[in-house]
């Protein structure tokens, strides 16, 4: 820029001089200022203002002519703007520099272009200065693009490859998730097994005995054996119930509720509890959701209820339990239903609310002491109201009491649940005496067991140790229905079950069975179906539960 002053300088131009002096001026000051101040933008925007004013000033009064020089100082001026500015600046500089010049082309086209201005002439060795400056500036912008594409090109690369790297990762760490997920299903699965094969055992013959009408001090042992093992089965399925929903395993039901009927069902159970703690139960339905046609989980329903009211009786020693289900919003086609378990316990500090829905944890050490439990219950609770959208509501004073409400909005049948009348009861109930029954069983405890539990019901079972002998004595022999099983060596209750469904006679083909399993795999009852199977019971059963099943698939088969 000095060199262009003093050589503009030495030919006497005094608009070419005066404008090369102000640039050289505004460059030295600008540069001093950014050293002072970082402010990149403000120094850009004043720099390219100048330029543009500069060249519309050579193009318009200095020069009156578009040359190589001007053109030269436009690109420029495009490329520092998006250079330093971006975008949006870059397109207002080029449009402030390009349009005016396009314009004073046109005019100097069409007419003569004419002002009271004698234009001046850059001589050859200012044009050589100019131009070799120009490129010069023009190598250094172009080499900084070209620097700055590769580095960007290199970093891309850089971050494309870290990018599949932790891909990679990612992918190895969510197949160690997988197969550890996946483990622990297994593992509770096979635990689950080897917890309930036994306790089988201890609930069922529990259950014998007390049905051979023990003496009362016996029926106290009984009793108090029942409650142990039952309690131990509560925890194992606590847990399991817990693993299925975390894992997402939880599908929910539409079906057809009777809504008071349920809750009476599930309530029945506890009345004889709180009675035995001297308590007041009482369950409170509300007359509109009476006769209606209810569509829900009842399982779920169950479930969440079953776990609010075992809590507050646990944890209530004197007063009352109350259970209400009231309809909040009444329209044609649904119903929003309130539930509220209320209680007068030990309540639950207000700083403790959060940490009772933790799985296994209660409000503190002394509560899990002295009521036990494996605090699971209220984390199953929230996590199925959750994975419904709906929410869990607790109000809570230590030593009055607590009470935990939730809102469901059901779908609703216009149809009026007309009353059923009751069947009226076979002749000796517990005379299963003509079926011919055969078990497929390897353990030896459960033979025995099921042999007693069956004789009950004046059943003589075939056993079978293996479901590859369970195929043979069903092909060989004539069944009324089948007790499979489902983990047995040389051929497991599943594919005994497929074999005997492919019997070439189609009586003993469509043999009802019944699965008996300890397992507690998430898809248990599907793979149950699937295999041809009409029923299952989950060991520890209930002796009523088999026989209502084994009584409903034998009418149904004949």
């Amino acid at each position: 820029m000095l060199m262009l002053l003093i050589s503009v300088n030495s030919k006497e131009q005094p608009g070419i001089t005066l404008i090369s002096a102000a640039l050289l001026l505004s460059v030295v000051s600008m540069f001093k200022y950014l050293t002072h101040k970082a402010d990149w933008a403000g120094i850009s925007h004043w720099l390219l203002i100048i330029g543009t004013l500069i060249t519309l000033g050579n193009i318009f009064v200095i020069l009156q002519d578009v040359n190589m020089m001007t053109v030269q100082i436009i690109i420029l001026i495009i490329i520092f703007s998006f250079y330093m500015l971006g975008y949006r600046w870059g397109i207002a500089y080029s449009l402030a520099n390009l349009l005016p010049t396009l314009g004073f082309l046109l005019l100097q086209h069409e007419t003569s272009y004419i002002i009271d201005f004698k234009p001046e002439k850059f001589d050859q060795s200012t044009i050589i200065i100019c131009v070799f400056a120009n490129f010069i500036l023009t190598i250094f912008v172009i080499g900084h693009f070209y620097n700055a594409f590769i580095a960007n090109i290199r970093q891309l690369k850089s971050v494309s490859d870290e990018q599949a790297q932790l891909n990679r990762k990612l992918e190895l760490a969510m197949q160690k998730a997988e197969k550890s997920t996946h483990a622990k299903s297994e593992f509770l699965s096979t635990m689950s097994h080897e917890i309930r094969t036994p306790l089988n055992a201890v609930i069922g013959m529990t259950n014998l005995l007390l049905m051979n009408n023990p003496r009362g001090d016996q029926k106290e042992n009984l009793d108090i054996l029942k409650f142990s093992a039952g309690n131990l089965l509560s925890i194992v399925n606590d847990v399991l119930d817990f693993n299925k929903i975390e894992s997402g395993k939880v599908a929910f039901e539409n079906i057809r509720i009777d809504l008071p009927e349920l809750l009476n069902n599930i309530c029945g159970g506890f009345i004889i509890k709180a009675e035995e703690k001297g308590l007041l139960f009482k369950l409170d339905v509300d007359s509109r959701l009476k006769n209606k046609v209810f569509f829900g989980d009842p399982t779920r329903i169950t479930q969440i209820i079953f776990n609010l009211v075992s809590n507050a009786i646990k944890f209530t020693q004197q007063g009352n339990v109350w259970v209400r289900a009231t309809c909040v919003e009444d329209r044609h086609n649904t119903s929003t239903v309130l539930f509220s378990v209320k209680d007068t316990g030990i309540g639950i500090a207000q700083n403790n609310l959060e940490a009772i829905f933790e799985p296994f944890a209660q409000e503190n050490i002394t509560v899990t002491r002295q009521y036990g439990g494996t605090g699971l219950g209220l984390a199953i609770v929230k996590r199925l109201l959750e994975l419904q959208g709906l929410q869990l509501n607790v109000n809570s004073k230590p030593g009055v009491g607590s009470e935990f409400s939730f809102q469901m909005e059901f779908d609703v049948s216009t149809e009026v649940i007309e009353p059923v009348e009751a069947p009226k009861p076979l002749p000796d109930a517990n005379d299963l005496s003509y079926l011919q029954v055969l078990i497929a069983e390897d353990n030896i405890v459960n033979v025995m067991l099921m042999k007693k539990l069956l004789s009950k019901w004046k059943i003589t079972p075939t056993i079978a140790e293996n479901g590859a002998l369970a195929v043979q004595k069903l092909q060989y022999g004539n069944f009324d229905i089948v007790l499979m099983d489902l983990q047995m060596p040389v051929m497991d209750g599943f594919e005994a079950a497929r074999e005997i469904r492919k019997l070439v006679d189609p009586k003993k083909a469509n043999t009802p069975i019944i699965a008996l399993t300890a397992s507690a795999l998430f898809d248990i009852q599907e793979q149950v179906y699937e295999s041809g199977m009409n029923n299952y019971v989950s060991k520890p059963f209930k002796p009523e539960d088999l026989f209502e099943k084994m009584q409903a698939l034998v009418s149904i088969a004949s």
